[in-house]
């Protein structure tokens, strides 16, 4: 009997608990990601491909303020916002990403245009915002990207002089703190009804990071990863750390060559390539008969899974 088509996304990870979020922000950030559920979802039922179903789940985050991609993207050191994406198709290894862009309304579809239309895999900068510009997608200028939390989180880090992850350690129910250090990258991955796989993620970065600097994200087998025959991978957290492990790609090399199955290569690549090492953060992980991880290694991660008609299953805490 074959898998039910199955879509997973993720929202960031971090320190997230009860006291953490009020009712009506924990409200919000469930339907977010039941709404980019939902997205994917009607195109997989459909016979739509694994690669359409992540890039319109994530698009759906990048557009909401309340994640760390596309509109909600936090400001870099100068006060610009950078964002970073990759898409991955698990049936031909093909793959496309951007990084560094500034004016491309979602990312995520600039990296799929990449994937498709330009020969390459990474386009970075204005070469990428030109080529977006090119293919017919929609561009914003930095106003739209601007938004107040995103601009307190900024010069919280500035006053503290540090680099911020988004969201962790946020504020009590609402209290006026701005430093909101979650890890925010969303992602998605997805198995079709042809039993095609695909992954994608899209990152505005970390509050106050340097000028040009590119996380994991854009980055193909670190936080972005999807083959056939093993897995589909998206991570979130810390991306140094998952750049150093080539996470993504790890758990599936755990499958390819140690034999491992998706539950226990996530653990053993979580175990010794954030662990052991200090990386925090997650990933959401699928194979081709739709067994799925959603891991991480901190309090909480913004987490959904749905699997043929049924309703969708979202998650915040660790419990």
């Amino acid at each position: 009997m074959p898998a039910p088509v199955t879509l997973l996304v993720h929202g960031g990870a971090g320190t997230l608990t009860r006291a953490n979020l009020s009712p009506a922000q924990e409200l919000e950030y469930r339907d977010a990601l039941g709404q980019a559920l939902r997205a994917g979802q009607s195109l997989l039922l459909r016979g739509a491909s694994a690669v359409d179903a992540v890039v319109a789940a994530v698009s759906v985050l990048e557009d909401c303020p309340l994640f760390n991609a596309g509109k909600g993207s936090v400001f870099t050191h100068e006060g610009r916002n950078e964002m970073d994406a990759a898409v991955m198709d698990g049936a031909t290894g093909q793959a496309g990403a951007v990084a560094g862009v500034v004016s491309v309304r979602n990312p995520i579809l600039a990296a799929q245009a990449v994937m498709q239309q330009s020969g390459h895999v990474l386009l970075i900068g204005q070469g990428a915002e030109a080529f977006a510009q090119s293919q017919g997608l929609a561009m914003e200028g930095p106003e739209y990207f601007h938004t107040a939390h995103r601009w307190q989180q900024l010069q919280a880090a500035l006053a503290h002089q540090q680099v911020m992850l988004d969201h962790d350690g946020q504020h009590p129910q609402g209290q006026p703190e701005p430093i909101d250090r979650k890890f925010g990258t969303v992602g998605a991955v997805a198995l079709d009804a042809h039993g095609h796989l695909a992954a994608a993620t899209s990152t505005g970065g970390m509050t106050n990071k340097m000028f040009g600097r590119v996380g994991d994200s854009p980055l193909i087998g670190a936080g972005t990863y999807a083959c056939d025959a093993t897995a589909a991978v998206s991570a979130t957290g810390s991306g140094e750390f998952f750049m150093r492990g080539v996470v993504a790609h790890d758990i599936a090399a755990r499958m390819a060559y140690g034999g491992l199955s998706l539950a226990e290569a996530t653990q053993a690549t979580v175990r010794d390539k954030l662990d052991a090492t200090g990386g925090r953060g997650g990933v959401i992980a699928l194979d081709r008969h739709g067994h799925y991880q959603l891991a991480f290694n901190t309090e909480g991660m913004y987490r959904g899974v749905v699997q043929g008609q049924a309703e969708p299953q979202i998650s915040i805490y660790r419990d």
